[in-house]
């Protein structure tokens, strides 16, 4: 296991580097300057002295090796947009904000799309599995902002049972979270009904069952552990995704997360800001499929480690 880890830590700090080399020629690459529209009036001295200050007059080599060695050091720099203010407090700011919302919406959508996909693939009532196809339609079909609009006006203006804008109470954080939760549940709730459908016609529980094994028993013990598994491997990515915001949500709800400061980063060119959330987007995504890989094994035995 130990062996295992280490080979998969090497292959994400691989791919950590090459979405940073990759993300950091491609940005250099887009036509353009970040100080392209705060340089207009001012004399060629002056320009130049701004551009030098960022080191944009060197050649892209050269920026890169400065980068990749004040990222090694733990320096990230200051943003290019909002003058002499630093990365780190940047990201200080926001991610608190947006780790909350998206730490709820996963905790929602695993514990709604678990339950709506194991209660759909037990019973065979009809509206039952109609409401698990209803909201499975719904959450593919229907983005997230529109739901949020929709919970908005349904609880928030029209009946007044939640607040709209803000993060000060428990209250604020619902709308949100199911905003965010709509998309993943539909897509949990499907693939614990598949899943354990499958599971409860495979010949093992045939056995446990002619050997007299309750039929609670052998659900719990056999067949809801392996059909857990593909959930499992979809929630590592999403729980990683959701912790790192939606620009739309945050902005109906008013929130300062990382998610505006991504787009707002991008549209501003905005080059150390871009470079640091990358970064921070990329390792979430990668330690949450380490770990899901790690949690999966340790669920069923039949995964071999090599």
């Amino acid at each position: 296991m130990l062996k295992y880890i280490g080979k998969r830590l090497l292959m994400g700090v691989a791919t950590l580097f090459a979405l940073m080399t990759i993300t950091f020629f491609l940005m250099h690459m887009i036509p353009g300057s970040p100080f392209a529209g705060e340089t207009q009036g001012l004399s060629a001295a002056a320009k130049q002295q701004i551009i030098e200050a960022y080191q944009l007059d060197k050649p892209i080599y050269v920026q890169y090796m400065t980068y990749l060695k004040n990222f090694f050091s733990g320096q990230l720099g200051t943003s290019t947009a909002r003058k002499g203010v630093p990365i780190t407090m940047i990201i200080a700011n926001g991610l608190p904000y947006t780790a909350k919302v998206g730490l709820s919406a996963f905790v929602t959508a695993m514990v709604l799309g678990i339950l709506l996909g194991a209660v759909s693939a037990f019973s065979k009532k009809a509206w039952i599995q109609g409401l698990s196809a209803f909201v499975a339609t719904i959450g593919v079909s229907v983005p997230s902002f529109l739901f949020a609009l929709f919970l908005m006006y349904l609880l928030g203006v029209n009946l007044k049972l939640l607040p709209i804008m803000g993060l000060k109470s428990w209250k604020h954080y619902i709308m949100p979270s199911l905003a965010l939760a709509l998309s993943p549940i539909a897509m949990i709730s499907r693939l614990t009904r598949s899943s354990l459908s499958e599971e409860l016609r495979q010949d093992y529980m045939i056995l446990a069952l002619s050997k007299g094994t309750s039929y609670k028993k052998a659900v719990y013990k056999h067949a809801l552990k392996n059909a857990i598994i593909p959930v499992v491997t979809y929630a590592g990515p999403l729980l990683a995704t959701l912790l790192t915001g939606s620009f739309v949500v945050e902005s109906l709800f008013t929130i300062p997360g990382i998610g505006s400061e991504f787009v707002a980063s991008v549209s501003g060119r905005d080059y150390p800001l871009i470079m640091a959330l990358t970064v921070l987007y990329g390792s979430l995504v990668i330690l949450a499929n380490i770990l899901t890989d790690i949690i999966s094994a340790m669920i069923d035995p039949r995964i071999r480690l090599k």
